[in-house]
């Protein structure tokens, strides 16, 4: 499984030709693309049009990149040139570096490209710790985000352990996840 692998290593793997590699460089970042995508207001087909222009470009590019811990935000960049381009083909008097009207957009949509970047980091850096994580902390962090929650006495009978140690075994689960070198590096990261 490559999707674990921090992004510098995939970087790594998919320009030596490894596809599995490249798919989840394709799974972990196509989300930041289709945020700027949706920010920009495009049609489906325009944002299908500037995906498959984004990654076509990484492709000719991947040889190219010298910092591969910087690919979210040349990802992030290389979206917005593509919208803007698709704006001014189209004619549309939409600016370029797209300025939101944040005085009148509600606060659920004034995400910048940069908290965008940050989310998908975010993201990434969980999902590498959890699948870092024994199978059995997986299964009982699983159980426990489950919408609508799972009562303690199913997650009991599912996982076979007692319902004392739900919240015991809860606790060292997330301390892993507190401690994962992805976690610890993005909070650090964050905080600076």
């Amino acid at each position: 499984m490559r999707s674990h692998l921090p992004v510098t290593d995939l970087v790594t793997l998919a320009k030596s030709g490894d596809q599995h590699a490249w798919n989840a460089l394709v799974e972990r970042y196509a989300p930041l693309v289709w945020s700027i995508c949706r920010r920009h207001q495009l049609s489906r087909a325009d944002a299908d049009d500037v995906g498959q222009t984004v990654w076509l470009h990484l492709v000719d590019s991947l040889d190219k990149i010298r910092d591969p811990a910087a690919l979210p935000g040349w990802l992030a960049t290389t979206t917005e040139r593509e919208c803007c381009r698709i704006h001014r083909a189209a004619g549309r008097s939409q600016q370029c570096g797209w300025t939101a009207d944040t005085e009148n957009m509600p606060d659920d949509q004034a995400m910048t490209g940069e908290d965008e970047l940050l989310m998908a980091e975010r993201h990434a850096a969980l999902r590498e710790a959890l699948a870092d994580l024994r199978p059995c902390c997986q299964r009982l962090l699983g159980l426990l985000i489950q919408d609508p929650p799972v009562p303690y006495a199913q997650i009991s009978a599912q996982l076979g352990i007692a319902v004392g140690t739900i919240g015991p075994t809860r606790s060292r689960c997330l301390q892993q996840l507190r401690r994962h070198p992805a976690v610890v590096a993005f909070v650090s990261a964050e905080t600076v």
